[in-house]
């Protein structure tokens, strides 16, 4: 089974690409697509014809929590600190 490697035009991959439900209507969003080999491609929905990035699902399972715990709000303007 053939693996993608990051920097793939990202319109070039046969996949179905999701999106978050609270992305922007603007078209600022993330999107994500499962790969044939197991992987999970990332791209930026303004820009569909560019580059994909390609994680392992223990990559994107360590990013998910991190983000579910508030580790990276600090990249999006909020100060709150989430607590435990």
């Amino acid at each position: 089974m053939p693996s993608v490697t990051n920097g793939v035009r990202a319109s070039s991959l046969d996949v179905h690409w999701t999106k978050s439900r609270h992305s922007a209507a603007e078209g600022n969003c993330v999107e994500v697509a499962p790969l044939i080999d197991g992987n999970i491609a990332m791209r930026n929905s303004r820009h569909p014809d560019g580059p994909a990035l390609v994680y392992t699902p223990a990559e994107i399972a360590a990013f998910v929590a991190g983000a579910k715990d508030g580790e990276f709000d600090h990249l999006t303007g909020n100060t709150t600190v989430k607590t435990t």
